[in-house]
């Protein structure tokens, strides 16, 4: 019988995957898998899978939560050497990486795919010395999600994020950064950047319609400086997918990005919080296995 390791995290999103464990582990069963659950609350206890799946022959790693969650998993795996194919089931407030893959929270579909044992090959960003999968990102969007409560978060999901980004919007300072992508000089005042290895950040489908998670290259995306009312008119135009054209935003690919600011600024990896600027950010190609179908 196949074997799994599931990493959960028993507060992502609603907080209700604990209650659904059991039926988890029916599912598997009939599929002829043996799940072994590793309850996970913090970033150390994330590790503690990494000693087990030595101790124990396992097929894969399974990981329920959102993308803080599956930052910290894929983080230790690839700090561990694990070298093992990766299943998501999400349950966290924010799944932009499992949207992109196209899972959903059904957990008989999550189990369908991970069972077939097909897993594709993905890039992954590398920033200083972290990992990040989806996305690390700095500006307005980053303070928002680290200043958001976590009641609310949880409660009203990624609607929490947006009520505090429009609270913030008069008070924000545009920041004044340099970019250097691939050679490409970039100095500009702006609200905010995202490293990209998907198109799906912050519940925005093809925020980048070009960005693919296996075509070796990063997605520099930015926002500039503009006054309250076109910025305002720029994240409606980001819901419809018309924003690539704008004046304000600029979209570069590059392997190699090099990010520095003029202040103290905190940067975000996949919503988890991130080492401060100066950023020095590498595309790692073909470093994780992901079960897809």
């Amino acid at each position: 019988m196949r074997k799994f390791i599931l990493v959960y995290n028993p507060v992502s999103g609603d907080a209700s995957f604990k209650f659904k464990l059991d039926h988890v582990i029916e599912c598997f069963q009939k599929k002829g898998c043996i799940i072994i659950p590793l309850r996970v609350s913090n970033e150390q206890e994330t590790k503690s899978f990494v000693m087990l799946s030595r101790e124990i022959a396992v097929d894969g790693i399974i990981v329920s939560g959102g993308d803080g969650t599956i930052h910290e998993v894929i983080n230790s795996m690839l700090e561990g050497e694990i070298d093992l194919p990766l299943g998501i089931i999400p349950s966290g407030t924010s799944n932009d990486f499992a949207a992109y893959l196209q899972l959903d929270k059904n957990i008989e579909a999550c189990v369908e795919v991970i069972t077939a044992g097909k897993s594709k090959t993905f890039d992954v960003g590398k920033v200083n010395n972290k990992y990040f999968f989806n996305v690390a990102s700095a500006g307005l969007l980053t303070s928002v999600a680290h200043s958001a409560d976590s009641m609310l978060k949880n409660t009203l999901g990624k609607i929490a994020y947006y009520l505090k980004g429009l609270g913030e919007l008069p008070n924000f300072r545009a920041l004044k950064m340099r970019f250097i992508a691939d050679g490409q000089v970039i100095e500009d005042d702006i609200f905010l950047f995202l490293v990209m290895n998907s198109g799906n950040v912050g519940g925005f489908p093809n925020l980048v319609p070009d960005a693919k998670i296996d075509d070796g290259k990063l997605d520099l995306f930015i926002v500039k400086k503009c006054n309250l009312p076109e910025l305002m008119g720029l994240f409606i135009s980001f819901l419809k997918g018309i924003h690539c054209n704008s004046k304000y935003v600029t979209c570069i690919q590059a392997e190699h990005i090099y990010i520095e600011c003029t202040e103290e600024v905190d940067s975000d990896l996949d919503g988890e919080l991130g080492p401060k600027l100066p950023l020095d950010i590498r595309v790692v190609p073909g470093k994780i296995k992901v079960f897809s179908m």
